[in-house]
């Protein structure tokens, strides 16, 4: 590593959380440099990019793509790894201080895992992890003195107002969600959607899977999970309030009624820098905030009579121990069989209830039995598509 400069791995770096962060590292040079590239699948751009930024390692998760990656980087340096077990041990080389988790999906909690292990500073952006096995991940980050620093521009936007809270108590959070796509439709107008509909976010551009959360706010239920344990707050003190403009993205109250809001436009690079640069703030390119021509902002009570899947979110951290990580192992499958015609925009939420209420319940899940879990509840959501 060159002095002076962050080395960075980014883990999903074809995705939308990762071309912007190669945005933001390109803009600052002298700050940062590439340790490490990964995806799962796209060969072309990760070669592209592994060129650019004059990559370490890059690593390319689906196996089958390996002898084409190596062909693609043959005439550089680069070393070519597959797998997510070579991922693991690389993201834990000394060289490395920032693994930013930017993979979709359960798939990002090995690594995440490994990162923590190693002592580095995770940027996560990957929600999954914290949904699926947030006991295990928070202990591990503070067994080995391993910050997690969050990308999800709420969990950023809370991160920053606690900053400027002095130490005082938090009363509440409260998560900010756009609506999605159907925020004004009516229930019978809903349960036609089409995936086509369902990817078109009103104000964020995103990956398909999490546009898809995004419509049925199981995003934001996840995003709760997520709050309870970065945060520390039980759920009943973590509400959801949607805000159409996405300009304010999350606030902090206290017990003296105050709010802290967290306010900019919506462009993850604002957080993405915030955790790349931390405790420093870095020019990101962003369009900035112009107060007099926005006029006025707009919130809303969430419905989960057309939005199910957030009351879903709330039942399962309820009910705790492995039942989140089936929820999210169902979502998964639920969302690919939308994605792919073959079920149902309500079928999702459907799915899901039936398959964390099937799983063998553990209070208090190893690693091994959320994994179990994952793959339980994988096949049983498969089995009802079916």
């Amino acid at each position: 590593m060159n002095e002076g400069k962050r080395s960075i791995a980014i883990l999903g770096s074809t995705g939308s959380i990762g071309t912007q962060a190669l945005d933001i590292i390109r803009r600052h040079p002298e700050r940062f440099e590439v340790a490490l590239l990964s995806a799962n699948t796209q060969v072309g751009l990760l070669a592209q990019q592994a060129r650019e930024f004059d990559a370490n390692n890059v690593v390319i998760c689906d196996e089958s793509r390996y002898e084409a990656l190596s062909q693609a980087l043959a005439d550089t340096p680069c070393k070519v790894f597959a797998g997510t077990e070579s991922l693991c041990a690389l993201v834990a080389a000394k060289e490395v201080d920032i693994v930013i988790g930017a993979m979709v999906g359960f798939s990002g909690l090995r690594p995440t895992l490994a990162a923590l292990e190693a002592g580095k500073i995770v940027a996560l952006a990957n929600k999954e992890t914290l949904v699926a096995a947030g006991a295990l991940v928070t202990k591990c980050a503070s067994a080995h003195d391993a910050p997690i620093l969050p990308v999800d521009s709420e969990h950023s936007a809370i991160f920053q107002c606690l900053m400027a809270a002095a130490g005082n108590k938090v009363e509440k959070i409260h998560l900010t969600a756009s609506g999605g796509p159907f925020r004004t439709w009516p229930r019978e107008k809903i349960a036609a959607a089409t995936a086509a509909q369902a990817l078109k976010h009103p104000k964020w551009d995103m990956g398909a899977k999490v546009t898809i959360d995004s419509s049925t706010l199981m995003n934001k239920g996840f995003e709760v999970i997520e709050a309870k344990w970065l945060f520390g707050l039980p759920p009943e003190r973590i509400q959801v309030v949607v805000h159409p403009d996405s300009i304010i993205h999350s606030m902090v109250e206290f017990c003296d009624g105050a709010l802290l809001a967290q306010l900019s436009c919506p462009d993850m690079r604002q957080p993405i820098g915030f955790a790349l640069g931390f405790p420093d703030r870095l020019e990101t390119g962003g369009k900035k905030l112009d107060l007099a021509a926005l006029g006025s902002l707009h919130f809303e009570q969430p419905d989960t009579e057309r939005f199910p899947c957030l009351a879903l979110a709330y039942e399962a951290i309820r009910r705790g121990g492995n039942i989140p990580c089936a929820l999210n192992a169902a979502n998964e499958i639920a969302v690919k069989a939308f994605l792919e015609g073959r079920i149902g925009f309500y079928d999702i939420p459907r799915l899901c209830e039936g398959v964390f209420s099937g799983v063998d319940f553990a209070a208090e899940p190893s690693l091994d039995e959320i994994f179990a879990t994952d793959a339980q509840a994988r096949e049983l959501a498969a089995q009802r598509i079916r």
